[in-house]
């Protein structure tokens, strides 16, 4: 072989060599519930759930790229996606137990889910009064819109700017005209780039390609197709269509909020009304409280504690006056720790020493 054959193909494996890597990415993402009632929930059951009582800790997941593969690492599970096997590992690190399912697998497993949702819902279905459907007598109308606030500020050493993405939905009774609705706000704060991130966004749209058609939806649609079945759904959609042109960049800060809201009014963003220190009591004060109140014939209630919840009420009426609104739960989502550095090829395999199962009954 001559010396510029030679040196061709030592061109060519350095090329290669180059193009394995250039495709690695790796962030950190870090999620805890920060607030709203069902935390307050979560931390009165962990009086007697040591589970509940990790409520509101943060979870750290790291996620890492690289071709066409990537894995999702927490401290108790490992997910592995692999396009060119179109296959999904799960990794229990508590169980250390593993399993793989295929895309295939997955839309079988999920079709037969679906199928008898459908039957048991007939079942307990109440025969109907008339020819007309029960559920044709609910309206629902949705409204969702992205503001750009021009607010900045830095985040994980990068500047991001504010965008506040909010979604109501008002669900009317036609025959007794009651409604309700319910809101979800998400205070992002986007940063303009980060090296190696279009590679993420790329490998994730891929991803739902080949899961849409794997769930038969086709034409590259992802999940879209599903959700146009239900009732007010497109309307949805085509307004989350033209409002998410609006934002621009990366979320790498992500406060969501969820609940109830008064008239279909939007739930304001964190940085607009923060939640009051009363909305997060601690654990002791909630155990307390949750076993004065289970005492038969209002023994334990002395005036004192009768006292002390009507100033609360009336401090959590003042709250929702003042803009805050009754929050289900509040979430913080913040990413870090980008890297475009090689991986090592061992985070993209489940680890040794651990017993491979077949996947189990419920598992997608």
């Amino acid at each position: 072989m001559s010396r510029f054959q030679n040196l061709t193909v030592l061109c060519c494996v350095l090329a290669i060599a180059l193009a394995a890597h250039a495709t690695d990415f790796s962030y950190q993402q870090t999620t805890q519930v920060t607030g709203g009632s069902m935390l307050q929930m979560m931390k009165m059951a962990g009086a007697f759930s040591s589970q509940a009582r990790k409520a509101g800790e943060p979870i750290t997941t790291t996620v890492y790229l690289q071709g066409n593969r990537k894995a999702t690492v927490s401290q108790d599970s490992i997910e592995i996606i692999d396009l060119d096997k179109e296959a999904v590992t799960h990794v229990d690190l508590l169980k250390h137990t593993w399993y793989t399912m295929t895309f295939a697998e997955m839309r079988a497993r999920m079709e037969s889910a679906r199928a008898k949702a459908e039957k048991a819902e007939k079942k307990q279905a109440p025969a109907p009064q008339d020819s007309s459907n029960a559920n044709n007598n609910v309206q629902a109308s949705f409204d969702v819109k992205v503001r750009n606030t021009g607010a900045h500020k830095a985040v994980s050493g990068l500047d991001a700017s504010e965008s506040i993405l909010t979604m109501t939905m008002t669900a009317t009774d036609t025959k007794s005209q009651q409604s309700g609705a319910i809101g979800i706000t998400n205070d992002m704060w986007m940063t303009p780039e980060i090296p190696g991130y279009a590679a993420l966004s790329d490998f994730d749209k891929r991803y739902a390609e080949k899961m849409a058609f794997a769930m038969g939806v086709g034409g590259g649609q992802d999940f879209t197709g599903l959700l146009m079945a239900h009732p007010g759904a497109p309307e949805a959609m085509g307004k989350m269509v033209v409002e998410m042109q609006k934002l621009h960049g990366i979320p790498i800060l992500q406060i969501m909020r969820m609940g109830p809201t008064a008239d279909g009014k939007p739930i304001p963003a964190a940085s607009e009304v923060p939640l009051p220190p009363s909305q997060s009591p601690s654990g002791g004060d909630l155990a307390k409280q949750a076993f004065v109140n289970s005492l038969p014939f209002g023994f334990g209630r002395k005036k004192k504690d009768q006292d002390q919840n009507a100033n609360q009420n009336a401090a959590a009426n003042g709250s929702e006056q003042s803009g805050v609104a009754a929050i289900l739960m509040e979430t913080q989502i913040s990413s870090s720790n980008f890297s475009s550095a090689p991986i090592d090829r061992s985070h993209f395999e489940a680890p040794a020493g651990i017993k491979q199962i077949t996947p189990p009954d419920g598992a997608f």
